[in-house]
């Protein structure tokens, strides 16, 4: 508390859980899945599904250390993926164009006590709101023991999503034998809004200086620019174990929070936490520090720091500064955009939100305090924390 305090995040708590749980979960969904689905693996041992609270504790848990539910992953929805019969899918990726044909083949894996007899496996594809978009029914069957086991594949041509949609596939073989997926389908083709009235660079430039002091609008797109806070390791995958015993391995980061009640995301359609289609803006892309920011200041896409920091990283930035409007975010919203549905569709968001009049930052900037960004390097900080005691180096510095 006294760090999340510190940082100006203590009221983020809540959210830092929920957003950083459900990537956990999701990463133990697609890592016993990829078990279920190899051949010849015989099975798994997870160390435990509550957290360790021994030397140097990791938060790694879906319940807590009194094997408790933690409010984001429900008994119900573990046993979806982790139990003696579970529905499988080969998505070839997750993120689709709406140029692209979905197909998906299902398979099963079966470790009861026997083979399941005369099942017609049931398919779904729903949107948000939960509306059946796709129906069908796989050839009936008997389910033998064993894995790999083919049920067919699921077929959809995707053309008639042109706005960014998120939909799941549901698979059922009983009421109580059911798994489900998410994925996005994004338009192949968008219109990008004119940029007149922005300006748009990588740093905070002497042109970009002139166009705020007159009061224009500047886009900076810092991705790799950044010095202050570029010590902050983060991958779109979190955190192993905890960063006091693993301190020289990233990440250091474990997910993030996207405020989807920011106008930003009514043209950017979102959870509120990173998704898999938050993969090409997430993974290996840069961080900002904003430990010297206003501390109720709260980024609109905030990476979750380790918790034995909690320092306060951020995405996006915006402000006023002298009389004009900044928007700087190190999202990679530049390269190769024909390629990265995700990202190209991030800038169309940006731009647009841009140039309508919801982009009114409150937040307060010079242009120096924006340069600090560029010219300062975030200070060093000690790993260890009263949960990893002065006793335990010599020992740590030994075994690893």
């Amino acid at each position: 508390a006294e760090l999340l305090r510190g940082s100006g995040v203590e009221a983020m708590a809540e959210k830092f859980l929920m957003a950083s749980g459900k990537l956990q979960t999701l990463c133990y969904k697609y890592e016993i899945e990829r078990n279920l689905r190899t051949p010849d693996y015989s099975g798994f041992q997870l160390l435990a599904l509550n957290d360790y609270s021994g030397q140097g504790t990791a938060l790694e848990g879906v319940l807590n250390v009194f094997w408790k539910e933690k409010g984001y992953c429900t008994a119900k929805e573990w046993s979806q993926f982790c139990a003696p019969v579970v529905p499988l899918a080969r998505f070839p990726k997750f993120v689709f164009s709406s140029a692209d044909t979905l197909r998906v083949p299902i398979e099963i894996y079966n470790a009861h006590y026997g083979k399941l007899t005369n099942v017609e496996p049931l398919c779904t594809i729903s949107d948000t709101q939960g509306k059946v978009l796709y129906h069908s029914t796989l050839p009936r069957r008997d389910i033998p023991l064993g894995k790999n086991t083919e049920l067919g594949t699921v077929t959809l041509p995707l053309a008639a999503y042109n706005e960014p949609t998120k939909l799941t596939l549901t698979v059922a073989v009983a009421n109580d034998i059911v798994n489900s997926w998410e994925f996005w389908v994004y338009p192949e083709h968008i219109d990008m809004p004119k940029t007149n009235g922005l300006f748009i660079t990588s740093t905070l430039d002497d042109q970009a200086r002139k166009v705020l002091a007159q009061g224009g609008k500047v886009l900076i797109t810092a991705a790799g620019k950044v010095t202050y806070g570029n010590d902050v390791r983060q991958t779109y995958l979190p955190v192993f174990w905890n960063t006091s015993w693993f301190k020289m391995r990233p990440p250091h980061t474990t997910g993030a929070y996207i405020n989807t009640e920011h106008p930003l995301f009514h043209h950017f359609p979102s959870d509120n936490w990173g998704t898999l289609n938050w993969w090409e803006l997430l993974n290996r892309a840069q961080v900002m520090n904003l430990g010297r920011l206003p501390k109720d200041y709260q980024s609109p896409v905030q990476p979750i720091d380790t918790w034995h920091l909690s320092r306060k990283l951020g995405m996006i930035v915006e402000a006023q500064v002298g009389k004009g409007r900044l928007f700087m975010t190190t999202m990679d919203i530049d390269r190769n955009l024909d390629q990265r549905l995700v990202a190209r569709q991030m800038r169309q968001a940006i731009l647009r939100y841009m140039l309508s009049d919801e982009f009114k930052p409150t937040l307060k900037l010079s242009a120096d305090e924006i340069n600090v960004f560029f010219t300062t390097e975030a200070p060093q900080v000690n790993m260890f924390t009263k949960d990893s005691p002065d006793e335990l180096k010599p020992k740590l510095k030994q075994d690893h």
